[in-house]
């Protein structure tokens, strides 16, 4: 083959990669991708491939924060009563549309009126 030849079947095959890597689909991982991905990763923390901190001051930033860090509070068994009497907890809520558009047909107020219904369902 030429110098000619070689250097167009070069052109061709550059041209080919760089079109199909522009249009070549990306899927999404499979569920043995995954699984082969987590295992590598779980080997590679077992046999201390981790980085570490080399230097002494990486040594010396880690210190000070085990050292300064509060542990977390734990959660407490029962919730607390509210600061305020009276006063009214902020909470999402998924409602069927059909009966939010039976306590929204009134207008203003429509927050009350399902607090209300929910009091009387709970006999309080």
């Amino acid at each position: 083959m030429g110098d000619n030849a070689r250097s167009s079947f070069k052109q061709r095959s550059v041209i080919a990669r760089v079109i199909w890597g522009a249009f070549a689909p990306t899927l999404p991982l499979q569920g043995r991708d995954k699984e082969e991905r987590a295992l590598r990763r779980q080997r590679v923390r077992s046999c201390g491939m981790t980085r570490r901190a080399t230097d002494s001051r990486s040594a010396a930033e880690m210190a000070f924060k085990a050292a300064t860090t509060k542990p977390a509070e734990p959660i407490p068994s029962e919730p607390k009563p509210p600061s305020l009497p009276g006063a009214k907890e902020l909470v999402s809520l998924r409602i069927d549309r059909d009966v939010l558009d039976f306590f929204q047909k009134d207008g203003p107020g429509w927050q009350e009126r399902i607090n209300d219904a929910l009091r009387k369902a709970a006999d309080k």
